[in-house]
């Protein structure tokens, strides 16, 4: 089929792109290649997916209507996968600008071009970070997000309740799937495990936020990504259509979370790079960070009943690939 992704220079789009190309699918990528962390990195993801003459690549910014409506029109998709977006926590308390104008004008513009194009399948990123400092654990899909604590979180939880009225107006069959600290090659320089690696090696402190007393979903890339593909290919009908499993009353949409149900201590996941990399850290322990939760907890009970998928990739597997990856691109 023809896949249309947005946000294929970066990390999850790369990988979900690359999967679907091995399996011999035609994907149009678009990217706006933004200057938030190492275009080097994004140039170099879309150069590896250039390789492939079922790949196509086109550079331009989601609240840029007109080249978005330009590249739809000509591809002419079967399913839409929106996985670009303004990403990180932090950076959103320093320029909340950026989250406004890519999450939600950016995916404005993209449900305008669902609602006049229709395609079988639309399907978008959303995140573990909408359920905020939610107390009841495991997360569960249908759980309040009324609280978010980020204008990051509150952006994806626009971009969920935007994509539910176009479904319901517009009959648009919408999956929207919540991701949990997804890790592994060809990750984000912002995070975690890409700043632990380097601290580690380069033996500069590595910061360290509730003095470790943190825990987290992590999700490993590859199994990220094949629940992305196994998802596009369960299409939620409209109401009630038989009592689809977790399918809103009123549109064929529904949430998915994609995580490994699994949560691990922070201070686990820095002794599981230590033993990657072999040294140790040089550990800074500081306060809890504003906009932080203390865990995250991903109940994938919905995503293995709709694809018999469940993510399981253990942190020490995962790290160590990435740190293998990790070596090998820089050369250290």
């Amino acid at each position: 089929m023809r896949y249309l992704i947005t946000g294929t220079a970066g990390f999850i789009g790369f990988h979900v792109a690359r999967l679907l190309i091995d399996a011999g699918h035609t994907v149009c990528g678009l990217d706006g290649m933004t200057q938030y962390y190492d275009v080097a990195l994004k140039r170099r993801r879309h150069a590896m997916l250039l390789q492939s003459p079922q790949f196509a690549a086109h550079e331009a910014m989601l609240e840029d209507a007109a080249a978005l409506r330009r590249v739809y029109e000509e591809f002419a998709p079967d399913v839409v996968i929106h996985l670009a977006a303004q990403a990180g926590v932090r950076y959103s308390i320093e320029n909340p600008r950026a989250y406004i104008d890519s999450n939600v004008v950016g995916t404005f513009n993209l449900l305008e071009l669902v609602r006049a194009f229709l395609p079988r399948h639309f399907l978008l990123a959303s995140t573990s970070s909408v359920y905020g400092a939610n107390e009841k654990i495991p997360f569960e899909e249908s759980d309040p997000t009324d609280h978010p604590l980020t204008l990051y979180a509150a952006t994806k939880k626009a971009t969920e309740v935007m994509a539910h009225s176009y479904a319901h107006l517009w009959n648009i069959p919408t999956t929207a799937f919540r991701f949990f600290t997804v890790y592994g090659p060809w990750g984000r320089p912002d995070m975690a495990l890409f700043k632990f690696t380097k601290g580690i090696l380069d033996g500069t402190p590595i910061e360290i936020y509730n003095n470790g007393d943190m825990q987290r979903d992590f999700t490993y890339i590859d199994d990220l990504a094949k629940a992305v593909v196994l998802l596009s290919d369960v299409i939620p009908g409209l109401p009630p259509d038989g009592g689809q499993p977790g399918v809103s009353p009123s549109a064929p949409f529904r949430i998915v979370n994609i995580g490994n149900s699994e949560p691990i201590n922070l201070l686990a996941f820095v002794e599981a790079i230590e033993e990657a990399v072999g040294n140790k850290a040089v550990r800074k322990y500081l306060p809890m960070q504003a906009g932080d939760v203390p865990r995250t907890f991903a109940d994938s009970t919905l995503l293995q009943h709709l694809t018999g998928f469940h993510p399981a990739t253990p942190v020490r597997t995962g790290v160590g690939k990435f740190v293998q990856w990790y070596r090998s691109y820089y050369n250290v």
